[in-house]
């Protein structure tokens, strides 16, 4: 083919590559505020009456997501002064891999632990979405003892209802925990995932194959388990 020839079979073909992209980019990002503004009177007709109920103050100081594996549920508690307030329970729609921590990239692995809240993506593919803290410090940690690399990332609660190594919620949920999220405040949102309830069931090992540090870190979090006991 001659060059001139393949110039002009190359410039259509590049027109249509970057109409494409440009079709499957956003129009418009939406920032946080946009997504709280959005949604606020929704979450508080639903939430604020639980509220209520309970005698908790709205909106909260600080909460506290309780995540169960095995019961895959999340639970949503509030402080109000010097107690833990049980308010809400969300059914997980969808997460992957068994029972124990995530160790490595690509296990699809949920993370097992405490976790923060590291930022809020109004313009996920998955809705909305916040990311996790993973690998926090404790994570790295042990990995060094183990002699593992590449832990993986990008760990996220979501909505949707499917997930690889995520909290799946569902939309409708995942606009109440993003939008409490961003009013009480990263700093103030704490996430624990925990493999089963602690609160009604023992600790023990999961397997021969799980390091021996799993179940320092199980005994750790149903301690704190002991936190978040539903006496309303």
């Amino acid at each position: 083919m001659k060059k001139g020839s393949l110039k002009r079979w190359l410039a259509p073909v590049a027109a249509l590559w970057f109409l494409q992209g440009m079709l499957a980019a956003p129009l418009w990002a939406a920032t946080v505020q946009e997504v709280v503004n959005k949604y606020k009177q929704k979450v508080e007709a639903k939430l604020e009456p639980r509220f209520r109920y309970f005698q908790a103050a709205w909106p909260p100081k600080e909460i506290v997501l309780l995540a169960i594996k095995e019961a895959r549920n999340l639970e949503l508690w509030v402080k109000d002064g010097e107690r833990w307030v049980h308010v809400y329970d969300y059914p997980i729609r969808a997460l992957s891999g068994v029972l124990g921590p995530k160790l490595k990239q690509g296990d699809k692995q949920v993370p097992e632990g405490f976790y923060r809240i590291d930022k809020l993506n109004p313009n996920s593919n998955f809705h909305l979405s916040m990311e996790l803290n993973y690998p926090n410090l404790y994570d790295r940690i042990q990995a060094g003892r183990d002699d593992r690399d590449n832990l993986g990332g990008d760990i996220f609660i979501h909505g949707n209802e499917v997930s690889t190594g995520c909290l799946a919620m569902g939309d409708n949920a995942i606009e109440d925990l993003f939008v409490l999220t961003a009013m009480v405040g990263l700093g103030n949102t704490q996430v624990i995932i925990a493999p089963r309830d602690f609160r009604s069931k023992p600790v023990e090992k999961i397997d021969d194959k799980t390091p021996e540090w799993v179940l320092e870190l199980h005994q750790g979090i149903a301690k704190n388990m002991e936190l978040f006991k539903a006496v309303n």
